[in-house]
């Protein structure tokens, strides 16, 4: 997270603003815009602070926020003043939003920034697939005319609809969603006995239902992909008819005011009665938000959605459907289910056609959820004969290891520090972060890339560009770019440490306490990696090295034959530098790919071939699931990944590519990294 000046005064209030998750404490009266922007958060004024425009709008987020230790609510904000006032006189201000401008912080706070008033906001870098699938889709269209009726013959409307539904397709005692029973006599008679019937049907041992009824002929059917993750929301728009994809959004997951990582917002719900309750109805919102956002696009009427199919993580996927996850935050992690699931979406507040069905993928294990199943089924490590490492890099990190012969499975606790979290200057991906980091290994000067800018920080007309956005701060993909650049150029150590005798060559490294810091950016703001931050970053990564060696023994393997990143974040790391910094062991880097949004790409399988449902599910069922927490060498494995790459596992396959420094050892005063003394090379 950003940090503000030293100077703020510890009794000031904490304010937290999301979904940046930036913070800061400011004097009582301070005005939200004002501290805002201090902070380098992204809220929109037109007018100046006149509240005019009505464009800084924010919104207070009530609770206890443990993990913030924060206790937030709308009495530690001011009142509504004469310049709301009035502006909410003249243009309609939503309920539960305050003008930032004119509203002050009498305490501590959770601001919520919403997304419809940020222009700049987050990138979400979870894009379509131009991956061919053959479709074999649950719902079919099936146009027929109906025998009008008949005195000699006293059947009814629809069970003659149903005769010919059988005559002319062949489905069989099909079953009706329940409204629209009412319907059918109206629709018949509309379309002059001629109508067009959506059949619904996942297995093939299973009833089919008639889900949509049309006067007439009706040639249009959607489907919608959907992975929802702690972080981001990616959706797919599908026409089931042709496969094509029509449209692709994605969106800031708004569950993330409650809680950055996962844990803490079963911590949320633990803590405040109405958690669940609130959580569940703002990710809900979200999806239909959404899909109002790709039918716009597509130009699609949201009511010709009929069917859906969704992957989560195992948190998101019970608060999703309105499931308790607090038995998710201990062991033993109990899943209250782990197989697949249907729903009809209006059930769960969904607003696509009255009689969509949604699919749910299966969960793998109690931290390792249906997103991953996506994954695997999109990779489909189970469908080869290579030994293929499939990892999705986020709070919780899932790894999935294997070939057709088995799988394993196991989650490493990985923490937000890899999304810029627990990051002196970290951020998510946005205009203005820092996404790209070179460091010359002579003078130790830097240059890096920013979001939203083309050129390099040392290219000419970088500072011009630059200008429109900012340099706010280091997203994800950079902070392990600019850590690995660190080692390979000397700053610091195998294990981690700064070397202060580095400041001698360059004023690059300066003091920070007892400790060294690295000064990338020498401006507004200032933005170092400091030795707290290496720290975080050593963490995440034996976190995720410890747990695929675990399933690298649990194969008896040594190495891997390939390794696919998953996920919105590993679309952005440089396989030369993850492998650099230990997060992946050794393999091939031409073997090192990443494979943006597969668990995304898994739920279009799903969507539009029922039989990938079925492959999946029984897939999932063969998966062997590894509890890291019950193995006692990850504690060995986890030590040994703190340093870089590794302490004992050798790279010869990078060090093909990429000159691995000597190692110098630093030895430390006991305080996490302070001043340090040079011991000999080895």
């Amino acid at each position: 997270m950003l940090n503000v000046s030293s100077k703020e005064n510890k009794d000031d209030p904490l304010v937290l603003f999301m979904p940046s998750g930036k913070r800061g404490r400011f004097p009582v009266g301070t005005p939200i815009l004002d501290a805002a922007r201090s902070l380098g958060v992204y809220v929109e004024s037109v007018c100046g602070g006149r509240a005019t425009c009505g464009r800084c709008q924010v919104s207070v987020q009530e609770g206890n926020f443990a993990k913030h230790k924060i206790i937030s609510s709308n009495d530690h904000i001011s009142p509504i003043g004469p310049k709301e006032q009035r502006y909410a006189s003249v243009r309609e201000l939503p309920d539960g939003r305050r003008l930032s401008c004119s509203s002050q912080i009498l305490g501590d706070l959770v601001i919520d920034v919403p997304q419809d008033t940020v222009i700049n906001a987050q990138v979400v870098r979870k894009a379509a697939t131009d991956r061919v699938i053959e479709r074999n889709a649950a719902v079919q269209m099936c146009y027929v005319e109906v025998d009008e009726p008949d005195m000699h013959k006293p059947l009814g409307d629809l069970d003659r609809m149903k005769a010919v539904l059988e005559k002319d397709w062949g489905w069989k005692d099909l079953l009706i969603a329940p409204h629209l029973i009412p319907q059918v006599q109206g629709i018949l008679r509309k379309g002059n006995w001629a109508v067009t019937a959506a059949i619904h049907r996942d297995m093939d041992s299973s009833r089919a239902f008639i889900v949509g009824l049309w006067p007439g002929l009706k040639n249009e059917a959607y489907g919608v992909a959907c992975d929802i993750g702690s972080t981001t929301i990616a959706m797919h728009l599908v026409s089931l008819l042709s496969g094509r994809i029509v449209a692709s959004s994605g969106a800031s997951n708004p569950q993330i005011r409650f809680g950055e990582d996962l844990m803490s917002r079963v911590s949320y719900v633990m803590m405040n009665p109405d958690g669940r309750e609130a959580m569940t109805k703002a990710v809900r919102e979200a999806v239909n938000g959404l899909i109002g956002k790709v039918c716009t696009e597509g130009e699609v009427d949201r009511h010709d959605i009929l069917d859906m199919a969704v992957v989560c993580n195992p948190i998101m996927h019970h608060l999703f459907l309105g499931i308790d996850p607090t038995e998710l935050g201990q062991a033993p992690f109990a899943l209250a289910v782990s197989g697949a699931l249907q729903y009809w979406a209006h059930e769960i507040d969904i607003e696509v056609n009255r009689g969509a069905r949604l699919y749910m993928l299966p969960c793998i294990a109690g931290h390792v959820g249906a997103d991953a199943a996506g994954a695997t089924l999109s990779e489909g490590p189970h469908r080869q004969d290579k030994m293929m490492l499939l990892v999705d890099v986020g709070t919780n990190a899932e790894i999935v290891l294997g070939n057709r012969q088995r799988v394993v499975a196991a989650s490493s606790p990985t923490g937000p520090a890899f999304e810029g979290a627990e990051i002196s200057s970290g951020q998510r991906a946005a205009p203005g972060a820092i996404e790209r980091v070179r460091i010359d290994p002579e003078t130790l000067e830097p240059r890096f890339r920013v979001i939203g800018v083309d050129k390099w920080s040392d290219e000419e007309g970088f500072a011009e560009a630059a200008a429109a956005v900012g340099v706010t701060g280091i997203c994800g993909s950079a902070i392990i770019e600019v850590v690995a650049e660190m080692y390979l150029s000397g700053v610091i150590s195998q294990d981690g440490v700064v070397d202060g005798a580095m400041a001698a060559k360059s004023p690059r490294i300066v003091p920070n306490g007892r400790t060294f810091s690295y000064l990338l950016h020498d401006g507004e703001p200032r933005i170092t990696v400091t030795q707290n931050d290496i720290r975080a970053i050593q963490l995440a990564k034996a976190a995720l090295y410890a747990g695929i060696k675990l399933l690298m023994e649990k194969q008896g393997v040594d190495h891997v034959d390939t390794i696919r990143f998953a996920g919105a974040f590993g679309s952005f790391i440089d396989p030369k530098y993850a492998m650099v910094l230990g997060l992946i062991p050794d393999c091939d880097l031409d073997e090192v790919k990443a494979v943006g949004n597969a668990a995304g790409t898994g739920a279009l399988m799903a969507l539009l071939n029922r039989g990938h449902r079925r492959e999946i599910e029984e897939t999932v069922r063969k998966i062997e699931k590894i509890e890291t927490a019950l193995e006692s060498k990850f504690q060995e494995h986890f030590v040994n990944a703190m340093a870089m790459p590794n302490k004992v596992d050798a790279f010869p396959k990078l060090a093909e590519v990429v000159t691995l420094p000597e190692r110098k050892v630093m030895a430390d005063d006991g305080e996490g990294g302070g001043r340090r003394r040079r011991r000999s090379r080895e």
